[in-house]
């Protein structure tokens, strides 16, 4: 599984937990890889090693335990915009993309912010890439 693959996954556990309370996090997790292959989606967590799982469950639990600090760095960029009046699917990039540029040093920050732009393309709306580009550019 590729970098963009796992970090796609990482950003679908994001959007996912942002709908639950945290004490549910490992049972989200769980039902997350225990997911059926479907032709519909392009990487089904099913094909993963038990190496990139790992990888994927450590980042996301990462990134929940900084998403306070984060947010206030979303919030101190987004002029006129808090991170409870986003979209979901924004948040979630945005939170990833933030983690990448101030917390993985394995990430450089060109990376972080065009992997959120495609996954803006991808799962957002038609304004999500320029905006999420915006506010990433002001951090960076």
């Amino acid at each position: 599984m590729t970098r963009s693959q796992m970090r796609e996954h990482i950003f679908k556990l994001l959007f996912v937990m942002d709908f639950n309370p945290a004490d549910q996090t490992d049972r989200q997790e769980s039902l997350y890889f225990e997911q059926v292959p479907d032709d519909e989606i392009d990487n089904p967590p099913l094909f993963a090693t038990d190496e990139e799982i790992s990888y994927i469950k450590d980042k996301t639990n990462h990134i929940l335990k900084k998403i306070p600090e984060i947010d206030e760095k979303i919030n101190a960029a987004a002029h006129g915009w808090s991170t409870g009046r986003m979209a979901r699917t924004d948040l979630a990039v945005l939170r990833l993309a933030v983690f990448e540029m101030q917390y993985d040093a394995d990430i450089p920050t060109g990376v972080a912010i065009n992997e959120a732009v495609e996954l803006a393309k991808k799962y957002g709306s038609s304004a999500s890439p320029a905006f999420i580009n915006g506010i990433l550019g002001k951090l960076a």
